[in-house]
């Protein structure tokens, strides 16, 4: 791993330069902004621990030098054995957490090889109508994209030359004291050449963030809660590797007169007490437009009206619920001398107890 190519600072950037490309890339990967994406959470460690040697003067000066290995994507460590001809402490004196190396061999592999990447989950609220009668709804989502500088490889091909970490050997070697320790060059894989350059633009990832507007068709039937799957749509896939799927879950709005039960739609329609007496059409507004209802004479308040083929598509299909109307008797607001008049008068003329059978048991 080269600290400088995943940082985007050239060789000769001064520490300001490699403190102001850090704290770019930390908001861009933190695990806050990128919750589930492993690759932007393997690259938040990454430029922690590019950051940790290049902003310390020493280490950094060490690093230059080869004295501090490449990354935890380091390759095993060999011991080979002990000299007595040199001092035991010197400049290229490393740690024993480099024996350790292997340990973190396969996340690494991980992060550098082709992987699947990781599925994206959003809710989308749908309005009544767009839920019922199915529709095309444009979404944005944020999303890793493969990048367009590499094409997702997350390096450039460039002429063979000597790897400039080991020097063209394809082996580094320190001392620890008097013990030497040996391991192939993980720059080069051991070649002694170098025949790639990370790319700048995703610093290797092969993935760039990016949002951009999905259009999802929404099928005619879906309830709250449904999930609705796009394939391919997740975040790319890691050094080339195949894309995630996006899941979208919906929740539908309230309408204004309808209530849903399933397929079928329901309608409070209030009408008026000569419309209940004498029956009559009215005209109400249906979800595909204006409908004609028959109140029956002598109707009672609560009275249900079913017009069929008038709901919302039953899904998986072209049928259609039912719509049911529920009639509701309003009184006048106001009633005028006449008004008043006549009700008392059509009490007298009709003085049948109807609450006789409200307490009738039998």
């Amino acid at each position: 791993m080269d600290f400088y190519a995943l940082l985007g600072v050239p060789r000769s950037a001064s520490a300001v330069d490699v403190e102001r490309a850090y704290r770019r890339l930390v908001r861009r990967y933190h695990p806050g902004v990128n919750p589930g994406d492993r690759v932007a959470e393997k690259l938040y460690a990454q430029v922690q621990e590019a950051y940790l040697v290049l902003g310390d003067e020493h280490r950094r000066r060490d690093y230059d030098r080869g004295a501090i290995p490449g990354g935890a994507d380091a390759l095993p460590v060999a011991f080979e054995g002990f000299d007595f001809s040199a001092p035991a402490e010197g400049p290229l004196a490393a740690t024993f957490s480099e024996l350790f190396a292997d340990v973190f061999q396969q996340a690494a592999r991980e992060a550098t090889h082709p992987t699947r990447g990781q599925d994206v989950a959003v809710t989308l609220h749908l309005p009544f109508e767009d839920a019922v009668r199915g529709s095309q709804v444009p979404l944005s989502v944020s999303r890793q994209e493969r990048c367009g500088t590499c094409q997702g490889r997350g390096f450039f091909s460039r002429p063979v030359s000597a790897c400039a970490v080991c020097g063209g050997e394809g082996a580094r070697r320190w001392a620890r004291g008097h013990m030497v320790f040996s391991k192939v060059c993980d720059a080069c894989g051991g070649d002694g050449q170098s025949v790639r350059e990370v790319c700048r633009g995703c610093h290797g990832a092969g993935v760039m963030p990016r949002t951009e507007v999905v259009t999802l068709s929404v099928p005619p039937g879906l309830e709250s809660g449904s999930r609705v799957s796009v394939p391919g749509r997740g975040h790319a896939g890691a050094q080339g590797g195949p894309a995630g799927d996006l899941y979208v879950t919906i929740e539908v709005g309230d309408h204004r007169h309808f209530t849903r039960h399933g397929a079928d739609l329901h309608l409070m329609v209030p009408i008026a007490i000569h419309e209940a007496a004498f029956g009559a059409d009215v005209t109400l507004v249906g979800l595909d437009g204006p409908l004609t209802v028959r109140v029956p004479a002598g109707v009672v308040s609560g009275s249900r009206v079913s017009l069929p083929g008038c709901g919302g598509v039953k899904p998986g299909g072209r049928d259609r619920g039912d719509l049911i109307v529920t009639l509701q008797i309003v009184l006048p607001a106001q009633l005028d001398e006449r008004s008043t008049e006549l009700l008392r008068e059509f009490g007298r003329l009709n003085h049948e107890d109807v609450r006789r059978d409200l307490y009738d048991v039998r």
